[in-house]
């Protein structure tokens, strides 16, 4: 630019070609950065992973480049005005016009002074003949110190010369411009000329008049040489002046392209920045980009994903990385499932093993929760398995209140196992629980599972069945034997004793036949209560087939009473039964033989005074159990504390002429309808407490004829009430 200045055209087409390649530049980076924006633009809205990482390292690219170019722009443009104003001072404007105006003053006063000298030429070319003009010529042209004098015609017909160069056959004219002007102005004309090679001349050209109005004027021409270092001065003085007067026309124009090229290069940085900004951020959020779609994959499971590398620096290292962790995360999942697809068929052959067991297991953690329910134990529990698991014991029992003596039998032993230190002890213990089904007895054991979680296994089995048939089996045997050994000799003894009485009763002395008649009586008679006590060992023995029905009780019991309104021990017989008293699934046979044996019992047991029996039925319901309770109490003396704890047993009573087998008996039949007998002494007398679980679906009370239809249709299949969780939801 700076070369440009000293040549306009050179400065016009330097100008023209920088702003062609500016603007061309510009309107690539333009279209770059339009199209990167509106791709930014798409993928912020689209909130794409890494588009405002990309926005912020841009905006931070763009200020940290936008700061240093304005600061250089704005010093180099003050730069530009206060340098372009200082080629334009007014001191050397004002010393190149003195020294012009100098110059031209010198170069007139000497064009002055040669034109004087020529004008006093002019006389005497007037006086001398044409013939003499050539060496007049000659002569003045010497003694001026002319270079050449030229006599010439208005046509430019030359009259005579004379010239410094011989070989300068062909003057130096002037042209007709200058001839007009000398002719019009009839005076003298001076001015500096280039002549060729031979450096500047101060022409002078005056008018001769003619001799003769007929003569036409002629005009002398004088070329006075100027000294070569004059010339040289004024020569470099004038192309000073007319570079400096250029230079003057190109201030405004040469200043505003050199702000408009400053301008236009600030922005081509500017918009480099900004592109350069976008590859950069490309080239950085890349990595991030495929960092974050790798770490979605992971979170959404996908531990096959892998990542392309893009480089080799540390986010290149940090992809790798990725790529490793993401190997050894899906190596490790493998494995896992292949240790949770073992351990689910171990789980499932556990379930297989625990589903077919008769033995209820039960596991709970040390918190004792339940974490493991068999269908044994369900059963067996009366619950649900699925819906206690997951549930603390405590929870269970509130749920299921009958379970409670469950609890309490084992918590103690649960205690114990967590305080012992190696973990290895175990129990076992045998449960009664009064459950849906009756009374139930449990044969638990327990012991603490090994491992870093711990927790506890029960074991648990049903044998009220067996313990009822074990201890029924026994005594049965017992019966059979007995009824046995004393039921063969009591006839040929009964039948001995009616022989002698009736031979010889008649034939001996009175005194000797009374005593007889009352040994063989006595005989007898004690034969029939030994053959009563065989039925009754026989009848303990039997177990007969149980034919249950759901039936009213309250209808059952009128009945019997019916047989003992008007008994011969004038004792009163009371009743308080409950209304909707709800159905009992019994056998009718079985239970009247149960009502005989306790009244029988209770009317045995009276004394003098007061004699009072007392029928009460009514709903009893507890831990969530719903069953009907009968209670026979009299005004006896009561059962006496030495036997009151094993008056069910077989052969223990208090009566001097009773069997003991009555209320054994009695206990057999409550027994083999689920329920629950015991004997207690109260304020006047002794009371016998039955219970027995209501029958299914039926809460009202009925005639036995209802009752009987009612199974005959089909409405009642099941002798166990159904008890209900806290949601009310059946099990």
């Amino acid at each position: 630019m700076s070369a440009a200045t000293q040549n306009s055209e050179q400065f016009g087409r330097l100008y023209m070609l920088l702003l062609v390649v500016n603007l061309l530049g510009l309107v690539a980076l333009l279209v770059l950065i339009t199209s990167n924006l509106l791709r930014l633009r798409r993928q912020y809205r689209n909130r794409a992973t890494g588009s405002r990482l990309t926005v912020r390292l841009m905006l931070m690219f763009v200020l940290l480049a936008l700061a240093p170019v304005s600061l250089v722009y704005y010093f180099s443009l003050g730069f530009i005005q206060r340098g372009i104003d200082s080629w334009f001072d007014v001191r050397v404007e004002s010393a190149l016009d003195n020294a012009l105006a100098l110059s031209r003053a010198s170069l007139e006063t000497r064009s002055r002074e040669l034109m004087k000298r020529t004008e006093q030429m002019r006389s005497k070319l007037q006086r001398s003949s044409d013939a003499g003009l050539p060496r007049l010529l000659d002569e003045l042209r010497m003694s001026d110190g002319a270079s050449e004098l030229t006599l010439f015609m208005g046509g430019g017909h030359v009259v005579a010369s004379s010239s410094v160069n011989p070989a300068n056959i062909v003057p130096d004219l002037p042209n007709e411009s200058v001839v007009r002007q000398v002719r019009q102005s009839g005076s003298a004309y001076a001015s500096l000329d280039p002549l060729s090679d031979n450096g500047l001349y101060v022409r002078v050209v005056i008018p001769i008049p003619a001799a003769t109005p007929l003569l036409d004027t002629r005009f002398l021409q004088a070329l006075y040489p100027i000294s070569d270092r004059v010339s040289v001065l004024a020569n470099s003085v004038e192309s000073a002046y007319m570079q400096y007067q250029q230079l003057l026309l190109l201030r405004d124009p040469l200043k505003n392209s050199f702000i408009l090229m400053l301008s236009l290069v600030l922005l081509l940085g500017v918009l480099m920045a900004v592109w350069l900004a976008f590859f950069s951020a490309r080239r950085l959020v890349t990595p991030i980009r495929v960092l974050a779609i790798g770490t979605r994959a992971v979170a959404a499971g996908d531990y096959t994903k892998r990542l392309p590398m893009h480089s080799g620096d540390e986010l290149g290292f940090l992809v790798e990385s990725f790529n490793d962790m993401t190997l050894k995360i899906a190596q490790a999942q493998e494995d896992v499932r292949n240790s949770q697809q073992q351990a689910e068929q171990e789980r499932a052959y556990l379930w297989a093993v625990l589903a077919r067991l008769s033995s209820g297991v039960l596991t709970l953690d040390v918190n004792r929760m339940v974490y493991t329910v068999n269908v044994a134990a369900g059963h067996i529990l009366g619950v649900e398995s699925k819906e206690c698991i997951g549930y603390e014991l405590d929870e269970i029992v509130g749920r299921y209140e009958y379970l409670k003596n469950f609890a309490d039998a084992i918590t103690p032993h649960l205690a114990e196992l967590n305080s012992d230190a190696k973990g290895k002890s175990d129990w076992r213990e045998e449960v009664i629980l009064y459950g849906a089904t009756g009374r139930q007895v449990l044969m638990c054991g327990g012991a603490a599972l090994p491992g870093d979680e711990g927790g506890y296994v029960i074991v648990f089995d049903d044998i009220t069945k067996l313990v009822q048939a074990q201890r029924d089996a026994a005594w049965g045997e017992v019966a059979r034997r007995l009824a046995h050994e004393i039921k063969n000799p009591l006839t040929p003894i009964q039948l001995s004793a009616e022989r002698l009485r009736h031979k010889y009763l008649k034939t001996m002395e009175p005194e000797d036949a009374v005593v007889l008649d009352k040994s063989t009586h006595t005989i007898v008679q004690q034969v029939e209560v030994m053959k009563e006590m065989v039925q009754a060992f026989s009848e303990y023995a039997r177990t007969p087939k149980l034919e249950r029905r759901p039936q009213a009780l309250n209808h059952l019991i009128d009945e019997v009473l019916d047989l003992y309104r008007n008994n011969r021990f004038g004792v009163t017989i009371v009743t308080d039964l409950q209304d909707d008293l709800p159905l009992v699934s019994i056998d009718s046979g079985r239970m009247r033989q149960l009502l005989h044996n306790l009244i029988k019992n209770a009317l045995e047991a009276m004394v003098d005074g007061e004699m009072k029996i007392e029928l009460t039925t009514r709903v009893f319901s507890e831990r969530g159990l719903t069953m009907v309770e009968l209670l026979v109490s009299d005004s006896g003396p009561g059962i006496p504390a030495t036997i009151l704890e094993n008056i069910f047993e077989p052969y223990v009573t208090a009566k001097p002429k009773g069997s003991g087998l009555g209320l054994a008996i009695v206990k057999k039949i409550v027994e083999e309808h689920s329920g629950v007998i015991w004997a207690e002494n109260i304020e006047h007398g002794a009371c016998m407490t039955i219970r027995l679980p209501a029958a299914k679906n039926v809460m009202k009370d009925m005639t036995p004829m209802e009752a009987e239809g009612q199974h005959e249709a089909g409405v009642m299949e099941n002798d166990v009430t159904p008890f209900k969780q806290q949601n009310g939801d059946k099990t």
